[in-house]
């Protein structure tokens, strides 16, 4: 039997044999230290710098939207007192269009008063001057007429007006 074990310890396929156990040990240590000194260190490195980029970009963002809300404050702001002017100019000029029409509505009226005066004033210079033509007319028809009544000429300028004036008068009084 001890043959039938020694030959199944040599041909047994699990069991390695110590120099490939050794050279196993020798070959993973070296990867190890390689690995440890070269790789890790530079996959360690890039997961520090895409977490640091992913923190500063995080950063970033907060930073631009607080940003964008400051800017969006003074946005509204400045739309609010914009609108609040916008409302104060509109008003003065309401306030300034109705003095405009005030004044030239007072101006209108006074031209008006102006030219009625005006107006009345001429057909009273106009009714005098009918009123003197008219006595003038009258006087030198009645002056005639008394001649030819009369038959005596009537030549004297200060006698005829004197002649007129009463025969006037005395038809205004008639009236």
């Amino acid at each position: 039997m001890r043959t039938v074990i020694i030959a199944s310890e040599e041909l047994n396929p699990l069991v390695p044999h110590t120099a490939e156990i050794i050279v196993g040990f020798i070959a993973f240590s070296l990867l190890y230290l390689v690995l440890r000194k070269a790789v890790v260190p530079k996959f360690e490195k890039a997961f520090t710098d895409r977490t640091h980029a992913i923190q500063g970009g995080i950063e970033r963002a907060e930073q631009a939207q607080l940003e964008a809300q400051r800017a969006l404050a003074q946005y509204n702001e400045q739309l609010s007192s914009a609108r609040e002017e916008a409302q104060t100019l509109r008003e003065e000029a309401r306030v300034q269009g109705a003095a405009i029409v005030d004044e030239l509505r007072a101006k209108a009226q006074e031209e008006a008063t102006r030219i009625t005066a005006a107006a009345h004033a001429s057909i009273e210079a106009e009714r005098q001057q009918a009123v003197t033509s008219l006595r003038n007319e009258v006087g030198a028809l009645a002056v005639e007429l008394a001649s030819k009544i009369v038959g005596e000429a009537l030549e004297d300028q200060a006698r005829q007006s004197r002649i007129v004036d009463r025969f006037l008068d005395d038809l205004e009084k008639s009236k």
